[in-house]
């Protein structure tokens, strides 16, 4: 079976990988340099105990303990009790669900439509956009139709005029959307992926500033630090 680290004890409790605590029902499954610090930064924003179990390329993340996870073999997943989530929108979904008590979840109707929305929106033509982008595809003329983004262009207008709006996905309220829609945006300005327009850049300082994301944010750059970095 995967060694699980030894869990976190509680938020803000230092940055070690290895503290003492008992085991929990949550259990993260990911590497630093991966989609996992998505769902790293949500568990941070849930406050909940949980175990990591850092996973390599090419190794532990293709072994058949693993695979018997997530049969992509890939990060991030999560294990809660019995039950397994993988994909990082979905995982960010599913623990705001799972532990509502959190303030995590939207509130009214307007703040549901706009957390769904750009939620998934950000899962799909945003990642599609920027990957294209990244990869240096470009759309045929005249085939925008049959992309789900559309144009890179059109995506990026579409998001910005939301983020104009409000300070968060939903308004004033931070959402678990905004742990997604938040990752997205500050990794493509960091990797130039996503133009450096005042509006995403300001949206990006703002979630930055969370203390959760902090948090996730040294526990990954000490695993690095530390040699545990897949390759």
């Amino acid at each position: 079976m995967l060694p699980p680290s030894k869990p976190k004890q509680r938020p803000g409790a230092g940055v070690g990988l290895y503290q003492e605590t008992a085991m929990t029902d949550l259990t993260l499954y990911t590497n630093p340099q991966s989609r996992g610090r998505i769902a790293h930064w949500m568990m941070e924003e849930l406050g909940e105990p949980y175990d990591t179990v850092w996973l390599d390329y090419g190794s532990s993340m293709k072994a058949s303990d693993y695979l018997a996870v997530n049969p992509m073999g890939k990060v991030p997943a999560l294990r809660h009790a019995a039950v397994v989530v993988t994909e990082a929108a979905a995982i960010c979904a599913y623990l705001a669900d799972a532990f509502p008590h959190k303030g995590l979840l939207p509130q009214t109707p307007a703040e549901r439509s706009a957390y769904f929305r750009w939620l998934f929106f950000a899962a799909g033509p945003l990642e599609q956009a920027v990957v294209s982008r990244a990869l240096g595809w470009e759309v045929p003329p005249g085939r925008g139709a049959m992309v789900g983004f559309g144009s890179y262009a059109d995506t990026l207008n579409a998001l910005e005029s939301w983020l104009r709006e409000g300070p968060f996905v939903c308004g004033e309220r931070f959402t678990a959307a905004d742990v997604y829609v938040g990752s997205s945006v500050t990794w493509g300005l960091m990797f130039g992926t996503i133009e450096k327009r005042p509006v995403f850049e300001a949206y990006a300082a703002r979630v930055m500033a969370r203390p959760a994301y902090t948090r996730a944010l040294q526990i990954n750059e000490a695993r690095l630090a530390a040699g545990g970095a897949a390759g």
